[in-house]
């Protein structure tokens, strides 16, 4: 029996995508060439941000993913650890605040911090901090267990995909008949039609030291680096923990295809960055470090929806590193978008037929 949609992409958008159209009763398979979880969304932290998405139509989406989590994440070792932004000069102040009260206005929960209350939340940041920001409902989970979460009882094909005609799927294995097919690919998406560039991110990830960091913690230029179009390299210090005690420090961003090359000069910059917000981090050696291609759009919005030149292909693309955030309201948006279902949130920003996006 022909699968009534088949999700190309087994990271955890295409999990979601499957998930929801699951969940509406319709008989899914997923195709990926090397199986769950094994491109992007194994290169992340896991981040369920909403401190780093001024109002707008991406915000909107990670409050929906935000309200939605908690009952996906089962097994995922979900936390709700709250996030910390920090200025470190003087000069980051004013935006810092104005960003946040911004985000107030949207509904979401910032709060104002001196530096001594910061460092009540955190005692190692560093003792020049400026001004800081918390974030309450920032969380954390691990990407490669929720995405696996997301497939149980979803068929999970490995297969390599060539091309398709929105009704059928062509594999080095055969070809899959369908009602239809959605493009979850991240930042392989371009060879379905639609403008996603890989935007290299590194990592680093040190020895155990467990209970020292109790949030994620950025600096307060990390928001300028997300939204940067930039190709050369761009870092900012973002750190936080795990369950297991040992840190993640990132965090990067450059555009140079799919170079998988991890450069000194990359990881020497993101350590400065993590021992500028903890002094202490210079005392802590460094395990290992690894990297992933995120799927970046021109205009930093999602891709969702249906393909208007392929009748029967559709898109769930383009979350740069927002993608572990947004994936719950991404899936539910674009299984209400292919059953006739009343959207949840606006689906106009996120349509395939911006001229950023169509090629």
């Amino acid at each position: 029996m022909h699968p009534d949609v088949v999700v190309v992409g087994a990271g955890i958008i295409g999990a979601a995508c499957a998930q929801a159209l699951h969940r509406r009763g319709l008989r899914v398979l997923v195709v990926d060439r090397h199986g769950p979880a094994s491109g992007t969304s194994a290169s992340g932290e896991g981040n369920v941000l909403v401190s780093d998405k001024g109002p707008g139509p991406e915000l909107e989406l990670a409050r929906s993913s935000r309200r939605l989590w908690p009952e996906l994440a089962e097994d995922a070792e979900w936390e709700e650890k709250g996030g910390l932004v920090v200025a470190t000069t003087e000069q980051a102040v004013a935006p810092l605040k104005a960003f946040a009260a911004g985000q107030r206005a949207a509904g979401i929960d910032a709060c104002e911090l001196t530096p001594d209350e910061a460092r009540e939340y955190e005692p190692h940041l560093n003792p020049d901090l400026t001004a800081a920001i918390h974030y309450l409902q920032d969380a954390q989970l691990n990407p490669v267990k929720a995405t696996r979460t997301l497939l149980r009882g979803i068929t999970v094909v490995r297969a390599e995909t060539s091309t398709t005609d929105g009704r059928s799927v062509t594999t080095d294995q055969g070809v899959l008949h369908c009602g239809a097919v959605v493009n979850a690919t991240g930042p392989w998406a371009s060879r379905f039609g639609v403008n996603v560039l890989p935007r290299r991110g590194v990592v680093l990830v040190t020895t155990p030291i467990p209970g020292t960091i109790r949030h994620k913690v950025y600096d307060a230029d990390y928001v300028g680096a997300v939204a940067s179009g930039e190709a050369d390299l761009q870092t900012s210090g973002v750190v936080e923990s795990t369950p297991a005690g040992t840190v993640l420090i990132g965090s990067s961003r450059q555009r140079k295809g799919f170079d998988d090359v991890i450069e000194s000069k990359v990881l020497t910059a993101l350590a400065r960055r993590a021992i500028a917000l903890f002094p202490m981090l210079a005392g802590v050696p460094v395990m290992r470090a690894y990297g992933g291609f995120r799927p970046y759009a021109p205009d930093h919005l999602p891709i969702i929806g249906q393909d208007p030149r392929t009748p029967g292909l559709w898109h769930a693309t383009g979350h740069e590193g927002a993608g572990v955030g947004l994936a719950p309201a991404t899936g539910r948006l674009l299984a209400e978008l292919l059953t006739g279902d009343t959207p949840h949130v606006d689906p106009h920003p996120f349509r395939v037929d911006r001229p950023e996006v169509m090629v």
